[in-house]
């Protein structure tokens, strides 16, 4: 049997369903299709750091898998067309959950079957679909703990291994992988990226393998802190499937079954996997999340239009450190730590109330792990229009935030230089330093640092202000 293995997030060679089944059936021509947004029906499309990442994983796949084929183009049309040119008797792949994603794959199944082909659709990038996780009536969860808690009662399959030896059909070219223009250029801001990250399935493997030597102990309680090294950073290697959540699950477990010690730091840190996977649950059932507030109530909600405000935030010039550093480690390394997200989400939305649409477009532009299930339901979380919101009234405070969680104030002095030499106690609020000491760190507030852009105090109150808006606007509903 011949069959065409159509890859798209599942760039890796084990545990990979599709490719494992065509394998054992017979010869195969991997395909990798790269598609315009016009042609997938994708209105968020990937942005310029998940573009950088895709291209060396591509590369990376073609490295251990020399019959791939890239193709560009509008899938609709080409993978009907391939599979009758080639003569395949079978076209398979990995189950997407994207609105675009789930209609393109109805519509092109639906093709190849009227035309005699098989096509066959497997899960490999969650632990469980979509609408295997159901409530006590029969529903989709819209509360994490419950589903978390349903998660673990449940099994998890075993990864499969890598396939056997892998025969190609040959005689049909693509196109070199420089033609998808995946890569900036003039200028080319990722030019330092490849000191940082290491994309492909071997390197997704090392990351694993490396955290769980010596990044689990003490996850629990440290992962909090971007001073660090207590995170996984596995997030683009799961985002584009060069190592699956089973794979995941299970290597933890055996992990902590050879130090038991482990277990509380392991568990918090599935738990975090499941939040990807109550991401992408809420997603298939409510296809709008990300354009369209889950809680209709933020409608009534009072945003600010303030293109300065957005920019400064954009380029890690608010004049709060803590965010600054933050916006700037995501500018200069496609990626920003879990606690400093939730802190600089908060402050566009909460302090500048700008409009969450404005801080998901950025992250998927700038982000290597830009899912658009994660971002969009975790920009909606700390909003608290979306399932299982963070409680409105709560406002990080960017200065006690810094204080918590940067308390030797090492993360900001990496990424905001200019205030190196500012003294701790004053470096998570130096607009309070007196004038002596911002002389002697080298820091002329407006000059080389900014001035706060906008008054914690007054913004929490301002933003406590706008909810009251939706608190009303909730109860008229009601």
């Amino acid at each position: 049997m011949t069959t065409l293995v159509w890859f798209r997030h599942d760039l890796r060679i084990n545990d990979n369903p599709a490719l494992f089944e065509a394998v054992a059936r017979g010869r195969i021509l991997p395909v990798f299709i790269r598609e315009t947004p016009e042609q997938s029906g994708e209105d968020h499309p990937l942005g310029g750091a998940s573009n950088w990442w895709l291209h060396h994983s591509l590369a990376a796949l073609k490295k251990s898998l020399p019959g791939l084929v890239l193709l560009k183009g509008c899938a609709r049309h080409l993978i009907p067309a391939l599979a009758k040119d080639t003569g395949v008797e079978a076209v398979y792949w990995n189950r997407g959950y994207e609105p675009h994603v789930v209609e393109r794959d109805a519509d092109i199944k639906n093709m190849l079957k009227s035309e005699g082909f098989e096509a066959r659709s497997f899960k490999a990038n969650l632990l469980f679909e979509p609408w295997e996780m159901k409530t006590g009536t029969g529903g989709p969860f819209k509360v994490y703990s419950p589903f978390w808690r349903a998660m673990q009662k449940l099994g998890v399959q075993q990864p499969l291994p890598a396939p056997g030896q892998i025969e190609f059909i040959s005689g049909h070219d693509g196109v070199d992988l420089d033609q998808f223009d995946l890569l900036p250029e003039a200028p080319n801001w990722a030019a330092r990226w490849n000191d940082i990250w290491d994309p492909g399935e071997t390197g997704a493997e090392e990351r694993l393998t490396a955290f769980l030597s010596t990044g689990l102990e003490d996850y629990g309680d440290l992962r909090n802190r971007p001073d660090l090294p207590k995170v996984s950073r596995l997030s683009p290697h799961l985002h584009f499937g060069e190592i699956s959540p089973r794979r995941i699950w299970h290597e933890t477990l055996l992990h902590v079954g050879k130090a038991e010690s482990l277990r509380a730091d392991a568990m918090k840190f599935l738990s975090e996997i499941a939040w990807r996977e109550f991401s992408s649950h809420l997603l298939f059932h409510f296809p709008k999340l990300p354009s369209e507030n889950w809680r209709p109530a933020f409608d009534a909600y009072p945003w600010r239009n303030h293109p300065a405000d957005l920019e400064n935030w954009q380029k890690g010039q608010t004049g709060y450190p803590i965010v600054d550093a933050g916006m700037r480690e995501l500018w200069q390394t496609g990626y920003v730590h879990n606690r400093v997200r939730m802190i600089v989400a908060s402050f566009l939305v909460k302090h500048l109330r700008l409009h969450w649409y404005h801080g998901e477009a950025w992250f998927r532009d700038t982000l290597v792990d830009a899912d658009l299930a994660n971002n969009s339901a975790s920009w909606q979380w700390v909003t608290g229009s979306g399932a299982d919101a963070a409680p409105y009234f709560r406002v990080f405070n960017p200065i006690s935030q810094g204080q918590k969680f940067d308390p030797n104030g090492a993360y900001i002095r990496k990424w905001v230089p200019e205030l190196k030499d500012l003294e701790t106690a004053f470096l998570f609020a130096p607009f309070d330093a007196p004038s002596d000491v911002l002389t002697r760190a080298g820091v002329e507030l407006g000059e080389n640092y900014p001035h706060p852009i906008v008054d914690h105090a007054a913004a929490r109150k301002a933003a406590l202000e706008g909810y009251s808006a939706v608190k009303e606007a909730g109860q008229n509903a009601a």
